[in-house]
C-alpha cells in the first residue's frame, strides 16, 4: 500500500499544530527565517522547549519572588505597553512611583519634614541603583576635593569580599578602586574595625550589606558608623556609608524594628533596596533612597522635554516597563505593615524549620545565622568522600535547585549549600526537601568516593627562577 502525503503550502487549514509540518522541520535558531508560520505554532513549539527550563518555585538559589496575587498578576498584564519614562502621558504611574519612594523611604526612618518628599528614584534592579548611589557619591568626593585643590583621580570604596557581583561592576565601569575587607573562617560578612582602617582620604564610602549573598547575614551598620564617626572626627574626613540592602531592606524594619541600620546612624547617605526579592515583586524593580536632597549631587540629574513636558531623570537606562511599579504599589498597600511582618515571619519560621530538619540529619554544619534573610546555608561536615557540589548535582534529580559554591577569600576552603526561603516556600515543601536530600545522602553513601591521584608538576620557584618538582592533587 502506498501512503499518500498531501499538504497544503502553509498548512494553515490545519487546526492542530502537532498534525502540521511545524513539529517536524527545525526551526532556525541563529538567523532570521524567510517564511512565516502561524500564531498557534509559534507559541506551542516555544512552549514545549520553555518546558525544559526548571521550575521558578522549585529554584531555592534565587531570592526574587517567583509569585504574585492573581489580581496583581492582572494589574501587570494591564500595564505592559506602557513605557514608564512617558512620564507626562502616563501620570498616575509617575505618581505610584513617587508614593513607592515616600513609603520605602519613611520605612528606613529618612529625616523628613512636615510636607516634605523623600530623594529616591526606582531602578531595574539592586544593580542599577548601588551604580546610581556609587555615582553620587564619587560626584559629591570629586567636588569635595576640587574645592580643596586636590587630586580627585584615585577614588575608593571599601566593601567586604562578600559583596554582590554588582559592586565589583561598579568599580570596573566607574574607574574606582575596590578595596575588599577579607573574610575569615566563621567570620562571613566585613569586619567594621578592619573596613574602617582602611579608609582613607580618597574613599567615596564605605558600602555594608544588609543580608549578604552569601549566608544572609546582616552586616553591623551600626558598629561601622561609631567607628567610622571617631574617624572622622580624627581626621577631619566626612567619609559617608552606603546600606545594600538589596535583601534585608524589606526584612529588618519587619522583623527587627529595634535594629539600627538605616538613615537612623547619621552617616548612612543613602540605601538600595531589591523590591523584586522580598518587596515581593517580580524580577525587574528596585529603589534607592537618599537622605536629604544634598546626597545627591544636581548635576547628576538630566532634565528632558521632547516627550511633552520638563522631566527630571535619573537613570542609567532610559525605556523601561511600568508593570513592576504598579506591583510594588499594589504590594505595599495590600499587604500594608501587617502583611509584610506576617509574611516575613512566616519565611523565618520556615527556615528554622529547615535547618533544625537538616541538624538532625548530623550530616551538615549550618553557616548562616539565625537572624537576617530567611536562608539556610550549610555544608558538608565531612566532604572528603563526596562533596556539596554532587549533593546539588543530585537534588536536580527530585526538581530542586540548591547552589553550591566556595567562599570568598581568605575563606575560599569552604563549601557550601544555600536553600533561600521565600514566600511561596512553604513548610510542607521544607519537610520535603529534607526528606529528599536524606535520599541524596543515602544514595552518595552507596557510591564510591571520589579518586584522588597525584600530578607531578614542574614549576619555577617565584623568586630564584629554579625549577621545582611539586605533587598536586587531582581529582580522578
Amino acid at each position: 500500500m502506498v501512503l499518500s502525503k498531501t499538504f497544503s503550502q502553509s498548512d494553515v487549514s490545519v487546526h492542530s499544530t502537532f498534525a502540521s509540518r511545524y513539529v517536524r522541520d527545525s526551526l532556525p535558531r541563529f538567523k532570521v527565517p524567510e517564511n512565516s508560520i502561524p500564531k498557534e505554532a509559534a507559541y506551542q513549539i516555544i512552549n514545549d522547549e520553555l518546558m525544559l527550563d526548571g521550575n521558578p518555585r522549585l529554584n531555592l538559589a534565587s531570592f526574587v519572588t517567583t509569585w504574585m496575587e492573581p489580581e496583581c498578576d492582572k494589574l501587570i498584564m494591564d500595564a505592559i505597553n506602557k513605557n514608564y519614562v512617558d512620564m507626562d502621558e502616563y501620570p498616575v504611574t509617575t505618581e505610584l512611583q513617587n508614593r513607592c519612594v515616600n513609603m520605602i523611604g519613611h520605612l528606613f526612618n529618612a529625616p523628613l519634614g512636615d510636607g516634605e518628599v523623600a530623594v529616591g528614584v526606582g531602578t531595574v534592579g539592586s544593580s542599577e541603583a548601588i551604580m546610581l548611589a556609587g555615582l553620587a557619591f564619587k560626584r559629591k568626593w570629586q567636588n569635595k576635593m576640587k574645592s580643596l585643590g586636590k587630586t580627585c583621580d584615585k577614588p575608593n570604596i571599601v566593601t567586604g569580599a562578600n559583596v554582590q557581583v554588582c559592586w565589583e561592576k561598579f568599580a570596573r565601569y566607574f574607574e574606582v578602586e575596590l578595596k575588599e575587607v577579607k573574610l575569615r573562617d566563621g567570620y562571613y560578612v566585613m569586619d567594621p574595625e578592619k573596613a574602617v582602617e582602611m579608609v582613607d582620604e580618597n574613599t567615596i564610602c564605605v558600602a555594608a550589606i544588609l543580608g549578604s549573598t552569601l549566608n544572609g547575614e546582616f552586616e553591623d551598620v551600626k558598629k561601622l558608623n561609631d567607628l567610622l564617626m571617631k574617624k572622622n572626627l580624627e581626621t577631619g574626613w566626612d567619609t559617608p556609608i552606603h546600606v545594600d540592602a538589596a535583601s534585608g531592606g524589606f526584612i529588618a524594619p519587619f522583623l527587627y524594628p529595634e535594629l539600627e541600620w538605616d538613615f537612623r546612624l547619621p552617616l548612612v547617605k543613602s540605601i538600595n533596596v531589591s523590591g523584586h526579592k522580598y518587596g515581593l515583586v517580580y524580577a525587574g524593580i528596585g529603589w534607592v533612597i537618599w537622605r536629604n536632597k544634598e546626597d545627591l549631587p544636581e548635576e547628576l540629574i538630566f532634565h528632558i522635554n521632547y516627550l511633552g513636558a520638563d522631566q527630571p531623570t535619573f537613570t542609567l537606562n532610559f525605556s523601561k516597563g511600568s508593570s513592576q511599579v504598579i506591583a510594588q504599589y499594589y504590594q505595599l498597600i495590600r499587604l500594608g505593615y501587617e502583611g509584610y511582618k506576617n509574611i516575613m515571619e512566616n519565611c523565618q519560621e520556615n527556615a528554622m524549620v529547615l535547618k533544625e530538619g537538616l541538624e538532625k540529619t548530623g550530616r551538615f554544619n549550618i553557616v548562616s545565622k539565625d537572624n537576617g534573610v530567611p536562608l539556610v546555608a550549610f555544608s558538608l561536615k565531612d566532604n572528603s568522600c563526596h562533596t556539596e557540589f554532587e549533593v546539588s548535582d543530585m537534588l536536580r534529580r527530585f526538581g530542586w535547585i540548591v547552589p553550591s559554591y566556595t567562599m570568598p577569600p581568605d575563606a575560599q576552603h569552604v563549601t557550601v549549600l544555600r536553600v533561600v526561603i521565600r514566600e511561596d516556600f512553604s513548610r510542607t515543601l521544607a519537610e520535603r526537601l529534607v526528606t529528599d536530600i536524606q535520599k541524596v545522602l543515602n544514595e552518595l553513601d552507596m557510591l564510591p568516593a571520589r579518586v584522588t591521584g597525584k600530578m607531578v608538576a614542574i614549576e619555577k620557584h617565584p623568586r630564584n627562577g629554579v625549577a621545582v618538582k611539586k605533587l598536586k592533587s587531582i581529582a580522578l
